[in-house]
């Protein structure tokens, strides 16, 4: 039987997704699943997106540019504008989705052998994309960096001649009054930095997969183009929701921000009251790392799935020990997503609570 390459095998599966089958089989049984695993908001998309969809008025569907559509993309510009990131739309490539903003990222500018610094714990593919590229992962959760910390970092990037790779997709959820910093504000490293962007999870809308790969560096942009190129385009509908969604109003963005923070605010203050359970208080994104009094969470998450219901209802995690590239590392932390409403945030914790009482007294 022919083998299978040395690179699918060192790609490690997704800690967000790789208990699927469990839930699917629990819901099978009619077990009621809260999905705590994944950030998938339940927030509506913009009206201006879903009202663009409806009235999509074309004969055919064809292959947008390998760049992204010349109108999007020139919105785009407008919209990092509002940030004070100033760019052109030579610096835009559009993306299926912030993950293959990354891939791109990591295929142009890491060789086979380099080392790819990742502070712990981190998005999964980010792991998976630096093996995916036979570079070497060395080390979200909602920690913010200050700007004293990426001035520091800017030193660093500009004394080794090092290429940032900035993940700016959270910036309208910064639950600080500290004004909002970018990768692309830092001075003396303008060609160093590449940032990576994506409407999933500003306009809950994960499902059109329109990200956006920016750099003014222009080497990297041209040899960027190039897998843009071999993948042909990135999704035409995707793109025709993305750009009415830049005109959703500001009171859809305030109303967006103030569920994230109640809802962020129910669920450390009900891990933290769970007997053995601690979450730090996350300052941005929508995500939290909880350390459970468990000794293996990725067996307490299967079994979550595959044994337990409290009254019908189990939850579904992500082992952290998956957000880390350090053996041995979140053993005993789950990472929890909050995009559910409160409602079923504090019924979750309340199956949570009786399932770690249930694990510890078999």
């Amino acid at each position: 039987m022919p083998k299978l390459s040395d690179r699918s095998v060192k790609m490690p599966a997704s800690p967000i997704r790789k208990l699927a089958p469990f839930a699917a089989e629990a819901k099978k049984r009619g077990i009621k699943v809260y999905h705590l695993n994944i950030g998938q908001p339940d927030l509506h998309t913009p009206e201006e997106g879903l009202e663009a969809l409806k009235h999509v008025d074309r004969k055919v569907l064809e292959y947008s540019p390998s760049q992204g559509y010349p109108a999007y993309v020139e919105k785009l510009v407008g919209y990092y504008k509002r940030y004070d990131i100033d760019l052109n739309v030579d610096d835009i490539i559009v993306t299926c989705g912030g993950s293959e903003a990354v891939q791109m990222a990591f295929m142009v500018c890491l060789n086979p052998g380099d080392e790819v610094i990742i502070p712990e714990p981190a998005y999964a593919n980010y792991m998976g994309f630096a093996c995916e590229t036979g570079a070497n992962p060395n080390n979200p959760t909602g920690t913010l960096y200050s700007r004293e910390e990426l001035m520091r970092l800017r030193d660093l990037v500009k004394k080794y001649d090092l290429f940032l790779f900035a993940d700016e997709v959270y910036r309208e959820f910064i639950y600080s009054d500290a004004p909002y910093t970018s990768a692309m504000h830092l001075e003396g490293i303008e060609n160093n930095v590449i940032m990576i962007d994506s409407v999933s999870k500003r306009y809950s809308e994960c499902g059109i997969r329109i990200g956006a790969f920016i750099t003014r560096n222009k080497e990297v942009r041209a040899a960027a183009m190039k897998l843009a190129q071999a993948r042909l385009s990135p999704p035409l509908l995707g793109q025709i929701v993305a750009e009415a969604s830049l005109d959703a109003p500001q009171s859809y963005h305030k109303g967006v921000y103030d569920e994230y923070i109640a809802r962020r605010n129910c669920l450390v203050e009900g891990l933290n009251k769970i007997p053995g359970v601690f979450t730090p208080m996350p300052m941005g994104a929508f995500y939290t790392v909880a350390k459970l009094p468990v000794k293996d969470i990725d067996d307490f998450c299967r079994w979550c799935l595959e044994e337990f219901n409290y009254e019908g209802e189990t939850v579904m995690m992500a082992p952290a020990s998956g957000f880390y590239a350090t053996p041995g590392l979140g053993k005993d932390q789950v990472r929890m997503a909050y995009v559910l409403k409160i409602e079923d945030l504090k019924r979750a914790l309340v199956i949570l609570e009786k399932a770690l009482e249930a694990y510890n007294a078999r």
